[in-house]
């Protein structure tokens, strides 16, 4: 004959045994997906590049990527405009776009060499548009498409550059991110300066990208 238990103590083990149903429950799927490919860190390291001064993940090699990108284009406007301007408020992002870009290329191109990745050598066609538009506006229509798509790029490329600074497990990759910090925020203040920035625009264009 089955033994009878008291009932506090038969209580006390179905609340026990709720307790680690529940447990077991929450728990299970931490241990059925830690390991699985595709999911949290086992990404993340099937993306990187193991190198001497760090884990090179797919979104260090993009944000170095866009950065060279960024210059091959960026310069040449800044020159466009150094030479072109009507106003001086213009010529001198152009100015900071020269002096940021020569620096920030430099230095990309630097750590890339040490992390053994290929950069780009030309703009991407879209950026050639945009130097093509640059170069076919004239005055005050010239400055506003300057200003606007200047700061557009500015501003998308910010945003990468937050994330690789507050994520990037690479040493070298680290530095870089805080020199592209420095530059692309003063970029952006220069052209704002102008009073030629659509901020509405930007806000559009980032909520429908």
């Amino acid at each position: 004959m089955r033994p009878h238990l008291p009932r506090h103590v038969g209580g006390t083990a179905l609340i026990l045994s709720a307790l680690a149903a529940t447990l077991a429950a929450l728990v299970w799927p931490v241990w059925s997906y830690a390991d699985r490919a595709g999911t949290g860190p086992a990404a993340l390291d099937a993306q990187s590049v193991a190198t001497r001064y760090g884990p090179l993940s797919a979104t260090d090699r993009l944000f170095l990527t866009k950065v060279r990108l960024a210059g091959l284009w960026e310069l040449p406007a800044g020159q466009q405009a150094e030479e072109r301007a009507p106003s001086r408020a213009v010529e001198t992002a152009g100015e900071h776009l020269v002096e940021g870009h020569t620096f920030l290329d430099a230095r990309v191109r630097e750590v890339a060499a040490r992390l053994g990745l290929e950069l780009p050598n030309q703009p991407t066609a879209a950026q050639r548009g945009w130097l093509r538009e640059l170069t076919d506006a004239h005055g005050e229509a010239y400055e506003r498409l300057f200003a606007n798509l200047l700061r557009g790029a500015h501003g998308q490329v910010f945003s990468l550059v937050a994330e690789v600074r507050a994520t990037t497990r690479n040493a070298l990759v680290r530095e870089l991110a805080d020199d592209a910090n420095t530059t692309v925020l003063d970029h952006m203040k220069v052209l704002e300066a102008t009073g030629l920035v659509d901020f509405d625009a930007l806000a559009r264009d980032a909520a429908t990208a």
